[in-house]
């Protein structure tokens, strides 16, 4: 019989190594750390799309382009193209997060956008999910 192995990070089992920062960056001394990786990918997560192309000193290709996507005018084909570039920029830069469902809400009243992220982390056990808001 056939199974399936799932691999652990092993910083996930020394609970006093950090695996990351998280947001925002409010902690005692500046940074709350992550101690498991599962918040740490969600927070970076957070971290690419709340970051516009171009913005991240010394790493001009870091970021995503939403912020240029979502200030015109939000149409149906608007919100297919939103979904394709969080799928693109999902594989190029997070490629062991496997999207399993992803919801783009659009209202076109209020110009704002929200996203639902459902993803796995590839070779692991471990599911999570982000939502993101985007308000002009």
């Amino acid at each position: 019989m056939a199974f399936e192995v799932k691999k652990i990070n092993p910083l996930d089992l020394q609970p006093r190594k950090a695996v990351g920062v998280s947001l925002p960056f409010s902690g005692r001394a500046v940074f709350n750390q992550t101690y498991q990786t599962k918040d740490a990918v969600k927070t970076n997560l957070i971290n690419f799309f709340l970051t516009g192309r171009g913005e991240r000193f010394m790493n001009p290709t870091f970021g995503n382009t939403l912020q240029t996507l979502l200030f015109e005018q939000l149409t149906q084909d608007k919100v297919a193209e939103i979904d394709a570039t969080v799928r693109r920029d999902l594989s190029i830069y997070f490629p062991k997060v496997v999207v399993k469902d992803l919801k783009v809400i659009a209202d076109a009243d209020r110009n704002t956008v929200q996203f639902l992220v459902r993803y796995e982390i590839r070779d692991t056990n471990i599911d999570d999910e982000v939502i993101i808001n985007f308000e002009q």
